[in-house]
């Protein structure tokens, strides 16, 4: 059984949002009796932004709080989706009267309870949009979705529809540019090894020492393919080409590349990883215009990594690079 830093396993997410709050209280407040972290600024005249879903996937989605993305973020217990009411309670503490906007994974209780949420806002007078995010190219249904899940690649959707947003757009222009990175952007992922929930005594899947997981998902649940592990090249090279076979990328495209850890990974291998995927892409004459080499969409201490690929036009760039205080995307 592998040790958690951890106190009661019930009270881990109520736990994590009390440190981040005390960590940056000028950025962050926590809703009373909701696990559910707003900008300490909420609500700001514009059009709300708010995401969430199951906790163990930070910085997901917490990280992601403050001017130029999310103005909410609601956390479920581990790999669970949050209640309604906890997302309906969002929804009403960042309404300015402008509208609110939902960035919603692909995960069949985040789309169920998040609609629900909705529903309840509606019958309030609350104008709100969605848009489900479905950027994960290996499966097209699985244990936890139907269609693709969405994956690292829901952080460009923070950062662009956010930026947008920001800017004073409506709520039904800050849909179509988030439908609009959602067509353009492709992710996948691999796992050395599982993670397990603090409450579990076993891992979420086995793995040999001599194997590897292709096609993971966030939630550790298992990949498409396993198989005896490869160097870091190969691997990088079957994410990425069959990132790139989907959408698909072409020649003097321009893209945004996500280099993601899954939460157990050094630093070290996934700037190795960047390498391959600068030399893919370069071979191929797709160009890079800006690269993020990090943890941004976690599965607690999974190791392993994906890979994202954004095809970018001039709005989509002039949105990537307008300002945010959160510094993971700046």
């Amino acid at each position: 059984m592998k040790k958690k830093l951890v106190n009661n396993p019930d009270d881990v997410v109520e736990e994590m949002l009390a440190g981040v709050v005390a960590a940056e209280p000028d950025r962050y407040k926590k809703l009373k009796d909701q696990n559910v972290l707003v900008r300490a600024d909420a609500p700001v005249d514009k059009v709300a932004l708010v995401s969430g879903g199951g906790s163990g996937h930070e910085p997901t989605h917490g990280g992601y709080v403050g001017p130029g993305m999310l103005d909410a973020a609601v956390a479920g217990d581990v790999f669970t989706s949050p209640t309604p009411d906890a997302v309906y309670e969002a929804i009403k503490a960042v309404d300015s009267g402008n509208g609110v906007f939902l960035v919603i994974k692909n995960y069949t209780g985040d789309v169920m309870n998040f609609e629900m949420a909705e529903d309840m806002a509606e019958a309030d007078g609350i104008e709100t949009a969605h848009v489900v995010v479905n950027d994960d190219v290996a499966v097209e249904d699985s244990t936890y979705t139907s269609g693709r899940r969405g994956v690292a690649g829901t952080i460009f959707v923070h950062k662009i529809a956010g930026a947008l947003a920001a800017q004073g757009a409506s709520l039904q222009e800050v849909k179509e540019i988030a439908e609009k990175v959602v067509a353009n952007v492709r992710t996948k992922g691999m796992a050395l090894y599982p993670c397990r929930v603090p409450a579990a005594d076993e891992s979420t899947f086995s793995l040999e020492e001599n194997e590897m997981e292709l096609g993971i998902g966030i939630h550790g649940e298992p990949g498409t393919e396993r198989t005896e592990v490869k160097s870091a090249d190969e691997i990088v090279n079957n994410l990425v080409t069959d990132v790139i076979e989907d959408l698909p990328f072409s020649a003097n495209d321009e893209v945004a590349v996500i280099v993601n850890g899954m939460g157990g990974t050094p630093l070290m291998e996934l700037y190795i990883a960047n390498r391959k995927v600068n030399e893919i892409l370069g071979a191929k004459n797709i160009d890079i215009y800006k690269t993020f080499v990090g943890e941004y969409m976690t599965s607690l201490e999974m190791a392993g990594l994906s890979v994202t690929l954004l095809k970018l036009d001039d709005e989509l760039k002039e949105l990537l690079d307008a300002p945010t205080a959160v510094d993971l995307l700046k």
